[in-house]
């Protein structure tokens, strides 16, 4: 295929490869002889095979192995310089992900068979988060397999968003994407004139901010401008215990705090009609251990899935209410990836982002286009993963 159509080829597909039998206790080699590893190949367009990486972070595979040592790949073409490989869970976690853009690598491939777990970690709206956060472009290639809750695909840059998400009741079937997006090999963008792009350095920075986006960050509302006496409660989402507190008007100020990790909103909801859903502002900090073990710090703004508060953190797919917002948080991690979900899977570009040395992470946004179902600054700390 790559050879017929003149293209760089990733896919996804198993792989075996032989492995020393050894009586040694910390061998990893099977019994049969033989690794069978989740792996990504990729064909330039000669149909040579140039690349192969094979998944770090296996999640209930058991037809697959973890490879002896983890895996940084990289391959290059000529048309946009250096990709990284990474597959589904591998997202989330240090290796192979943020190995790679800490070695200067910015534009990732990502096959996916990845369940949708709302309200902070639908596909489209893990995958633009981290395209933000950590200023990458992403190729993501999810599967479609509705039983599953598979879904979500897309092209992200730190610019821009182009994405599928089917609803409930569409045909069971593929969609092609297709953009045209800047180059951010570094490498390449000091060798080539040609980006989409007319601003390089756009494409060069490290931070969360760029050009058009970028405004003088807001002064960030004190604790003391805040009712004390605000009720909070805790509710299980995505598993891990939150402590929330509630929007009760239609605007205002609000802190939450789990231990000495603290959020902060300040909001305006303008609702339609007469919707009277129910929203609340969450804080988590620990370890998360369901299907999966890594740390987290997360500010998240939800809407609640009924009018009780024990509802809030439940699975949301709707909202009517539009809500302009200022959502901060103090993180203790560099890796903090930002979203802004609303109504019927449908993304929003935060308008601002702001990031400072001492760790405080600023979204603010306004003029949505639909309804709220979350807004969220989802903390990794990688440093913490193993304790």
């Amino acid at each position: 295929m790559a050879r017929r159509h003149n293209l760089y080829l990733v896919a996804n597909m198993p792989d075996h490869q032989p492995c020393p039998l050894t009586t040694s206790p910390s061998s990893s080699c099977p019994s049969d002889g033989r690794w069978q590893f989740n792996t990504n190949v990729v064909f330039r367009s000669d149909g040579q095979l140039v690349a192969r990486y094979h998944k770090q972070n296996l999640y209930f595979e058991e037809a697959f192995d973890t490879p002896p040592q983890p895996e940084i790949i990289t391959f290059d073409t000529p048309f946009a310089g250096r990709f990284g490989l990474l597959i589904c869970f591998d997202i989330l976690f240090h290796e192979p992900t943020i190995s790679l853009v800490e070695r200067g690598v910015h534009q990732l491939i990502f096959p996916t068979a990845w369940m949708n777990e709302l309200p902070l970690l639908d596909s489209v709206q893990f995958q633009r988060a981290l395209s933000l956060g950590a200023n990458v472009t992403l190729l993501a290639a999810n599967l479609r397999f509705d039983q599953l809750l598979m879904k979500g695909s897309g092209i992200y840059t730190p610019f821009s968003a182009t994405y599928h998400h089917a609803r409930k009741g569409d045909p069971e079937e593929g969609r092609l994407l297709v953009a045209r997006i800047p180059v951010l090999d570094p490498l390449w963008v000091g060798q080539s004139t040609a980006t989409e792009e007319p601003s390089s350095s756009q494409a060069m920075d490290s931070g969360h901010c760029h050009q058009g986006s970028c405004f003088q960050p807001p002064t960030p509302a004190t604790a003391s401008a805040v009712s004390p006496s605000t009720p909070t409660f805790i509710s299980y989402m995505s598993h891990d215990p939150y402590t929330f507190v509630l929007l009760n008007e239609t605007e205002g100020k609000l802190n939450v705090c789990y231990g000495t990790f603290c959020c902060h909103l300040q909001y305006r909801q303008l609702p339609e009609g007469n919707s009277k859903e129910l929203y609340a502002l969450g804080a988590f900090s620990g370890t998360h251990t369901v299907n999966g073990r890594f740390a987290l710090q997360v500010c998240a703004l939800v809407r609640c899935a009924g009018s009780e508060a024990s509802s809030c953190g439940q699975e949301v797919e709707e909202a009517e209410t539009k809500m302009d917002f200022l959502l901060e948080g103090k993180f203790g991690t560099r890796y903090v990836y930002p979203s802004v979900l609303a109504s019927h899977m449908v993304l929003e570009q935060p308008e601002h982002l702001e990031k400072t040395a001492d760790g405080r992470m600023t979204m603010k946004h306004s003029n949505m286009t639909g309804g709220l179902v979350t807004a969220c600054l989802y903390g990794r700390m990688y440093h913490l993963d193993n304790e």
